[in-house]
């Protein structure tokens, strides 16, 4: 079998991390369409090109990277990769792992000389955590982009998404142009870390994803009235935390009634306003994001969050509005493709286990589009998107592993 050189991964990924890394936290900040985040991008596409492989930034952002010959140029590519931004004080392995392991499989292909009966493709997806709300890159290549949404996504800070693509001279009507024809690829696999805790806690190596979570993200505004704290009895006021707290306490029974043991409910971010001690808050504005492997029970979730939050705004003398900043339908992988890691695993000796994805991937919107498939490695304590995400070389060097294994099954 074929090895690849975990040391090479760990080079590559202690590079990279140079972009947007903060001395102070030592995490990492490579937002989407940052200067940061662009610059790792040329970078890469200059490693891409110096082994053997053609790279381009697409209308996108992503970076592709093809690996062909004469024979197989005009066959559907196999494509492996992930992302390259970060959440603001990452880590240096979220997404960025896939790449580099895709990257490295190349090298292996190349320094052996495999013939190939199909083409490589190593994709760097831009804006994968959602800075705009979605996942820009990979949404982009599935075609589940609409010109409406393109003209109206903006961040959290205000920032359109036009506005941010202009600062690189890039038009965003070019993200249409991303799309790829289902012809054009073979299958999609991703290497990522598992960022929760149940590898590492069953001490299991590799973990094959069978279906992926869909998440929905609101912003929620409770709005009631700014008073004295001193003077307003407690019966007569619009105390907007107090109706964001009865809420907070009512996902716990939202769950039990209208979910699974998949789902998840999270107020990620809130705040309060005018936010002076001495006044009573006239509104909260906060999020929710909801996610449940099932597209049904996502709905359940969403509807009684409503009406959870409209009986409360009632009782507390509050209006409730809310905005959808995305949703993300739940997503199966291909059954062949998780048969083929699984047989893959075996043949290697890898312990492995048949998982969900609780967080969102890449993978997610390649299925629209062709065969994909997504690899788990364990991520230490549990912990991503912080500094101190870790995941052991020795469980990168199975996964990849298993990535190579797959790859050339699919295109050697």
């Amino acid at each position: 079998m074929y090895q690849i050189s975990v040391k090479r991964i760990e080079q590559d990924l202690y590079d990279l991390s140079r972009f947007g890394y903060n001395e102070n936290d030592q995490g990492v900040y490579r937002q989407g369409f940052s200067e940061a985040d662009m610059q790792a991008r040329h970078w890469l596409m200059e490693k891409m090109q110096q082994e053997g492989m053609t790279a381009r930034l697409d209308g996108a952002a992503n970076v592709i990277g093809r690996y062909e010959n004469d024979t197989n140029r005009d066959k559907p590519a196999v494509m492996i990769g992930s992302h390259l931004d970060s959440v603001p004080a990452g880590g240096i392995f979220d997404g960025t792992l896939g790449v580099m392991a895709g990257l490295e499989c190349v090298r292996v292909i190349r320094e052996n000389a495999i013939d190939l009966s199909h083409p490589i493709e190593v994709v760097a997806t831009s804006e994968e955590e959602g800075r705009f709300g979605g996942m820009l890159g990979s949404q982009a290549i599935s075609g589940g982009i609409t010109p409406d949404w393109l003209e109206t996504a903006y961040d959290p800070s205000g920032e359109t998404l036009k506005d941010a693509m202009a600062r690189w001279d890039m038009d965003i009507h070019d993200v249409l142009h991303a799309y790829r024809h289902p012809d054009e690829l073979k299958a999609f696999l991703e290497l990522h870390i598992e960022q929760g805790p149940v590898l590492e806690a069953r001490q299991i190596p590799i973990g094959v994803v069978d279906c992926i979570s869909g998440v929905f993200k609101w912003v929620i505004h409770l709005r009631g009235k700014a008073s004295h704290a001193g003077t307003a009895p407690m019966d007569m006021r619009s105390d907007a935390f107090m109706g964001a707290a009865d809420f907070a306490h009512e996902i716990p029974r939202i769950i039990e009634e209208d979910g699974t043991d998949r789902s998840r409910l999270t107020i990620g971010r809130i705040e309060l306003k005018p936010g002076f001690p001495h006044t009573i808050p006239g509104e909260a504005e906060f999020t929710i994001v909801g996610r449940d492997t099932c597209a049904e029970v996502m709905t359940n979730l969403a509807n009684s969050c409503r009406r959870v939050l409209s009986a409360i705004a009632r009782r507390h003398g509050l209006m409730f509005e809310y905005e959808e900043m995305s949703w993300l339908d739940p997503k199966s992988c291909d059954p062949d493709m998780v048969g083929l890691l699984k047989s893959k695993a075996e043949a290697r000796g890898y312990k492995y286990l048949q998982m969900p994805s609780g967080a969102g991937h890449d993978t997610q919107f390649m299925t629209d589009i062709t065969k994909a498939g997504l690899i788990f490695v364990p991520s230490v304590g549990g912990i991503s998107h912080a500094p101190d995400e870790m995941t052991h070389w020795v469980d990168i060097e199975k996964g990849a592993n298993l990535l190579l294994d797959a790859v050339l099954e699919l295109a050697a």
